[in-house]
């Protein structure tokens, strides 16, 4: 009889989070923890039911939060091995993982407490808290725009990489810089609905609004350009040209989703 040795055949999935754990062990242990506290946060949902906000459950909004942050760290963790300036990458990182936590934070307090956490300026230490997790924010988009600056100008690689791996990787990351951007749009109106109030009917989960404009529509495509051009780059747009009309359509998709949200239609 044979014996299998289930050793030697170690899960797609470990061998996944191995080898993400030996990129970056800072950002991987992070998303592990964004992932815990999502998984709290929807447990609280059904332990918290009366903790409404704007018709939803409170504690919704810091799920998908930390739901989207854990998923942004770990592409970090992945992505980062391909950069040269290795104490970028550090100082980086550090960056990443100090705001995130100042941002969600807030959001998770807020929410505990069955308040807004975005666009909250209804006293001045709920306007206090809004303007730190702006800058915060800024703060990690304008480093992410550095960190990719960089690696537009970085020639060689510390491993080998396809045309259409490394490009996506660069137009993914512009596009998620472009993209986070356009939440200083919605906080300049203090909403994120274009011709109607918050709080209208929305789309399960998500909650995007089914009935007006709403500017979290192409915030949430434009920001996982990070994720889904990398993938494409390196599994199916493998040259350089390909990525480039790939990346460039995705562009266009995007801010015909903005246009749209612009002009009050709903998704």
């Amino acid at each position: 009889m044979t014996t299998i040795n289930t050793q030697q055949h170690t899960p797609i999935i470990q061998g996944f989070l191995l080898k993400l754990k030996s990129r970056n062990k800072e950002l991987y242990y992070f998303g592990w923890l964004q992932f815990a506290a999502a998984l709290i946060c929807g447990m609280m949902t059904f332990s918290d039911p009366g903790n409404i906000v704007l018709g939803i459950n409170a504690w919704i909004k810091p799920f998908k939060f930390f739901i989207s942050i854990g998923i942004l760290s770990w592409t970090l963790s992945w992505l980062l091995v391909y950069w040269q300036n290795r104490k970028a990458v550090r100082i980086y990182s550090l960056v990443a993982i100090i705001t995130m936590l100042i941002e969600m934070g807030i959001i998770t307090w807020q929410a505990a407490n069955g308040r807004l956490s975005h666009f909250n300026i209804s006293t001045p230490l709920y306007s206090i808290l809004f303007m730190v997790m702006g800058i915060a924010i800024t703060l990690f988009t304008i480093w992410t725009l550095y960190m990719n600056l960089l690696f537009f100008r970085q020639k060689n690689f510390p491993l080998w990489m396809s045309e259409g791996y490394k490009w996506g990787i660069r137009w993914g990351m512009l596009l998620f810089v472009l993209f986070a951007f356009e939440g200083g749009l919605m906080a300049s109106q203090l909403q994120h609905t274009i011709g109607s109030p918050d709080g209208g009917e929305g789309l399960p989960l998500l909650n995007w609004s089914t009935e007006y404009g709403d500017l979290r529509v192409a915030h949430f495509f434009g920001m996982h350009a990070l994720q889904l051009l990398p993938l494409c780059g390196y599994y199916f747009a493998q040259t350089r040209t390909q990525i480039h009309l790939l990346s460039f359509v995705y562009f266009l998709s995007v801010s015909l989703l903005f246009w749209q949200a612009l002009e009050g239609y709903p998704l």
